[in-house]
């Protein structure tokens, strides 16, 4: 990949890093020895899902719903963050008794 320039070695462009990159996942598709480093990531259904779907509400609804972002919602709902502390247990309560929370939060936002 480096070249020779006058008796060193150059660094390479980044172009010339794109193209041997791709190269080298082109070799791991076709089942090639290629060498590369495969990451797997295998989203799974998470409780935040699961109380979400409970209470029939769409992951913007549910967001606004326990007063956080929805694009926290989307990182519960994909793995790649895990709810803690309080939002954990408003999330198990939800699963448990939907309907006691929706009440509860009702009261709260009419009271206020």
């Amino acid at each position: 990949m480096a070249k020779k320039v006058k008796g060193s070695i150059a660094k390479p462009s980044l172009a010339d890093d794109i193209r041997a990159s791709w190269q080298e996942a082109l070799k791991y598709v076709r089942g090639e020895k290629a060498d590369v480093v495969v990451h797997r990531v295998v989203p799974h259904d998470t409780d935040a899902r699961e109380a979400r779907l409970k209470l029939g509400l769409s992951q913007r609804e549910f967001a606004s719903f326990i007063g956080t972002a929805v694009g926290t919602v989307r990182k519960w709902e994909l793995g790649t963050r895990r709810p803690s502390g309080a939002a954990r247990t408003l999330i198990e309560v939800i699963k448990s008794e939907p309907k006691a929370v929706r009440r509860a939060i009702a009261k709260s936002k009419s009271a206020a």
